[in-house]
């Protein structure tokens, strides 16, 4: 009896002590300062954010993720559709943050607070270098300015057009496959005299496009930043902190050189280089061309392939890095290079860079069998999905089904729903999952890869 109580005493002792030791853990647990939740929203866009071969990219993309990760925040980012949707999701509190610049407007001022990276932007003339360049407004009249239609350039030209009494004849492009990028490059290839874009675009472009002057100023500057909802004067304040404490920071530095200091297109690598070798039959293509052919039935294409792949991406040079990071001979991202079992640190091991890309592409055939069976056809795809990331492939499928278009047929078809994809009106289509792409990039290197590969198997 005594044996029982005394058990029956013993047990109530320890269950007590068990339970009060878990409470205090608990509320030790719960009053330790943990990280906050920042929701932060921000658009699409080839500066703000987009995606490059299944990663996050983009000027305020970084700045924020650094800005959360510095002041311990869990970032919980968004995207609107327009302007107009962000301002509506900071009036709504749906979100604390848009990270994107906020034009200073009294439209907007009433209700938000700017604050962080301040941007000053204008609008410019796009021309041709040389003794005929206009260097002065007035010089416009009688002179033929293409841009998008119903973009603010051409509301501005107008508006300038009506300062100046007329003569500007203003020729507003309707044509979903063509943006300022497009037309900037034609006025390059003078396929158009004049266009129009910002300063922060041509700022991404000059190093593209040493033959063009983008200095010409057409409108007066437009100061923007990111902004907080009026009650938010504490966040604001922090962000203020935290950007003149970081502005100037060699970290941030590198950020704005990587996306306005390096060359964003691929090198410039086209058939001309093998033509004027004149490669006969069984002559080398590269120094490389033993890899290449090791390799090449776990990529599950012709070791030709390989090489064009290589030649486009990097001109063989086994050194080569892409401004986000792709590395060495075949431009494989650290990330991809890590999910196929390859180690990062090895990319620029010639070895190790082409046995990576070899694996990248069978997963990325695998991936697409069920959609595009003939192998012919899906090479192009999987060349596309290999530039781009298979999302954006994917994304474009849909676009090009949705408006009339052969979703598994590249050329004429699918390449047009990828040109699509840097329209709004299209990347915010609620199907499409992967936003913003830039891609005449991916259009040119599939034209460019298949034209080498043809060339270097059927050499005499």
């Amino acid at each position: 009896m005594r044996k029982s109580v005394f058990l029956f005493i013993l047990l109530i002792f320890l269950s007590t002590a068990f339970g009060c030791s878990l409470r205090e853990s608990e509320n030790s647990t719960s009053s330790e300062a943990g990280p906050d939740t920042l929701k932060v929203a921000t658009l699409y866009g080839p500066l703000s954010y987009f995606i490059y071969r299944g990663e996050p990219m983009g000027i305020d993309y970084e700045n924020i993720r650094r800005f959360a990760e510095e002041e311990n925040y869990i970032l919980d980012l968004k995207l609107a559709k327009n302007l107009s949707q962000l301002m509506e999701m900071l009036k709504n509190k749906e979100v604390e943050l848009a990270a994107y610049p906020i034009p200073y407007i009294s439209e907007y001022n009433e209700d938000i607070i700017h604050c962080g990276p301040k941007e000053i932007s204008w609008q410019v003339l796009v021309q041709k270098e040389g003794k005929d360049k206009i260097t002065d407004v007035t010089e416009l009249i009688g002179k033929e300015i293409y841009i998008e239609e119903n973009s603010k350039y051409q509301y501005r030209l107008e508006n300038l057009d009506r300062e100046l009494g007329g003569g500007i004849f203003i020729q507003a492009i309707e044509n979903d496959t063509i943006d300022s990028e497009d037309l900037i490059e034609m006025v390059n290839n003078n396929e158009i005299g004049f266009t129009v874009i910002d300063s922060e675009i041509a700022r991404l472009n000059k190093s593209d496009y040493p033959k063009l002057d983008m200095t010409l100023k057409l409108s007066l500057d437009q100061a923007s930043s990111w902004a907080v909802a009026k009650n938010s004067k504490d966040l604001a304040l922090k962000i203020d902190n935290w950007e003149k404490k970081n502005h100037d920071s060699p970290v941030v530095k590198e950020i704005y050189k990587r996306y306005y200091d390096y060359g964003k297109t691929d090198p410039q690598t086209d058939i001309s280089f093998f033509k004027k070798k004149n490669l006969k039959k069984g002559e080398d293509v590269s120094a490389y061309d033993n890899l290449f052919k090791k390799y090449s039935d776990e990529a599950g294409f012709d070791w030709e392939i390989l090489a064009a792949i290589a030649y486009c991406e990097s001109g063989f040079d086994q050194n080569a890095q892409s401004r986000f990071g792709a590395t060495g001979l075949m431009q494989v991202m650290p990330s991809s290079a890590a999910s196929v079992g390859v180690n990062p640190e090895s990319l620029y091991q010639p070895e190790s860079n082409v046995r990576a890309a070899a694996k990248i592409l069978s997963g990325l055939d695998k991936a697409l069998q069920t959609k595009i069976t003939s192998p012919e056809e899906r090479l192009k795809f999987v060349l596309a999905s290999y530039n781009s990331g298979l999302g954006h492939i994917y994304d474009s499928m849909i676009i090009a089904e949705k408006h009339g278009l052969e979703p598994n047929k590249w050329t004429g078809n699918v390449s047009i729903g990828v040109l699509m994809k840097s329209r709004p009106e299209y990347y915010n289509d609620p199907d499409v999952k992967h936003g913003y792409f830039r891609g005449r990039e991916t259009v040119n290197f599939v034209e460019k890869v298949m034209s080498i590969y043809q060339y270097i198997k059927d050499r005499k």
